[in-house]
């Protein structure tokens, strides 16, 4: 693929040819450090949570979930299912919008924590 940007030596606009071999390179080391915080979020997790997730398996949400290959390393390294979310790139601002609704109802939350600050305040 063909890529634009600015040349750092120059400061000039340049178009450069990238290989899939050569993103592979990059971005490998990145993958594992992802694939390492899953395993950690895993090991200090419940068993009963653990076992769901093991049964339903991981659902990939958000831009980086789109590099080719993802979940199949975290699948991989894991051994759980792992999928990429229908819409995955909108995942988390549809998600936003949803809990909206529920704001005036939630219990606790860094809302309700900012209001109780601001209401003490005055």
């Amino acid at each position: 693929m063909t890529v634009k940007g600015r040349d750092v030596k120059t400061g000039l606009p340049r178009d450069i040819l990238v290989t899939s071999s050569e993103m592979l390179e990059l971005l490998s080391r990145p993958a594992r450090l992802i694939v390492d915080e899953i395993l950690n979020v895993l090991e200090l997790s419940s068993p009963e949570l653990v076992g769901d997730i093991s049964k339903n398996g991981i659902v990939l949400t958000g831009g980086g979930s789109l590099i080719w290959g993802m979940d199949r390393i975290i699948h991989d390294r894991t051994e759980i299912p792992c999928m990429v979310a229908d819409n995955a790139e909108s995942c988390a601002a549809l998600g936003c919008g949803k809990s909206l609704k529920w704001i005036n109802g939630m219990q606790e939350g860094t809302i309700n924590i900012a209001r109780r600050k601001l209401m003490k305040e005055q």
